[in-house]
């Protein structure tokens, strides 16, 4: 018959306390350094005199296409335009096609089909740098909109600093209140958990960050090692290349917090979750057990402190949690309010995305956008 006398139960209690309250001090810690220490572009810059190649993998973003071409339009002259139709079955091609006749940018290629042991995107964006000629590769979701400012802004960054590959994560554009609860928690994660300039001062591959939404690559380096083919069947791109460039020993930086670029990802709660949940286990090195164990102590600590700690430790602890929620937000030019409003939410909502990545990878029904993509 199991004994466990009762104080020993009370010490391993306390014990898990002290476990939870530590690791959201040092949540509390890596959000101040990410806000504290955030990197930030170039307030002028000059048009760099090299030609810059803008990339844009689309499949079937026929509402969104249009909106960053124009964007691009008022971009300074030296780019060219590369959208790649992904067997879009949609006006994802004719909308590009259209806005080809009047600027003589952008340019419309065609997939000729998925080659087999690839991911759609990898294998769009590989062929997109096929066929580009600018000594600087950008890639861009079709989804994101930028501002005039950020192409030169950024080329002049990868100079002074010396950077082979500049990723930002994009300031996210939420209208409904289902991207309310779920879209924040992936800043929540990534700003609580690694400091950002870290990506830049250390060589370790571990400490590495991404977002493919944006990522700027010096082409040459780009392609001499060929990122997107090394990694053509991997689901998250954006974090496998990164590591790929540190592991080879290349400088990479990784931004977030720009007023120049944004992203509406998702239209509501199922898509986000949908979406989301297909790379929420890279955020935590594609361990589910590290997933879960994190989701447990950051969702469902503060029953621990409440039920073994002075009632004078769960207001601090209560304040710590608050407080990390109000300097991810500032970081991540969220919605402070909102964000404290629906904190508690959004975890329980992390913990959904957790599950559902873990029935997807079991089951190997990982889905998107119509193509079945790895698990891994």
């Amino acid at each position: 018959m199991f004994n466990c006398p009762i104080g020993q139960i009370e010490l391993n209690m306390e014990a898990i306390t002290y476990i939870v309250f530590a690791f959201a001090l040092v949540q509390l810690a890596v959000s101040l350094i990410n806000l504290v220490f955030r990197q930030r572009l170039p307030k002028a810059a000059t048009e760099p005199i090299e030609l810059v190649s803008v990339l844009i993998p689309a499949r079937n973003e026929e509402q969104n296409i249009g909106n960053l071409l124009s964007d691009l339009k008022e971009c300074h002259q030296n780019i060219e335009v590369l959208v790649y139709n992904d067997q879009s079955t949609d006006q994802t091609a004719s909308i590009v096609e259209e806005i080809s006749q009047t600027d003589p940018r952008v340019q419309l290629l065609h997939s000729d089909g998925l080659p087999e042991n690839w991911t759609g995107k990898n294998h769009a964006c590989y062929s997109l740098s096929q066929k580009a000629k600018g000594q600087y590769l950008l890639f861009l979701d079709a989804d994101v909109r930028i501002t005039s400012e950020i192409i030169p802004q950024c080329i002049a960054m990868m100079k002074s600093q010396n950077l082979a590959l500049l990723s930002i994560f994009p300031q996210q554009v939420m209208k409904t209140r289902g991207e309310k609860l779920t879209v924040p928690v992936m800043n929540y994660v990534l700003l609580t958990l690694l400091p950002l300039i870290l990506v830049k001062k250390l060589a370790f591959p571990s400490l590495s960050a991404a977002n493919g939404q944006f990522m700027l690559f010096n082409a040459e380096t780009y392609k001499k090692w060929q990122p997107h083919r090394y990694i053509r069947n991997k689901r998250v791109e954006d974090i496998a290349i990164a590591r790929f460039f540190k592991h080879n020993k290349a400088k990479i930086a990784c931004l977030t917090g720009t007023d120049h670029i944004r992203c509406r990802m998702y239209t509501g709660y199922s898509d986000a979750m949908n979406g989301l949940s297909r790379s929420v286990l890279m955020f935590f090195g594609n361990s589910a057990p590290v997933a879960i164990l994190f989701w447990l102590i950051t969702t469902l600590g503060f029953l621990m402190v409440a039920f073994t700690a002075p009632w004078q430790i769960l207001i601090i602890y209560l304040l710590i949690l608050g407080a990390i929620r109000v300097i991810v937000s500032m970081s991540s030019r969220q919605a402070v309010v909102t964000n404290l409003i629906w904190g508690f939410v959004q975890k329980i909502n992390l913990g959904i995305m957790i599950g559902k990545a873990i029935r997807s990878r079991s089951l190997k029904t990982l889905e998107w956008k119509g193509r079945a993509v790895p698990s891994s």
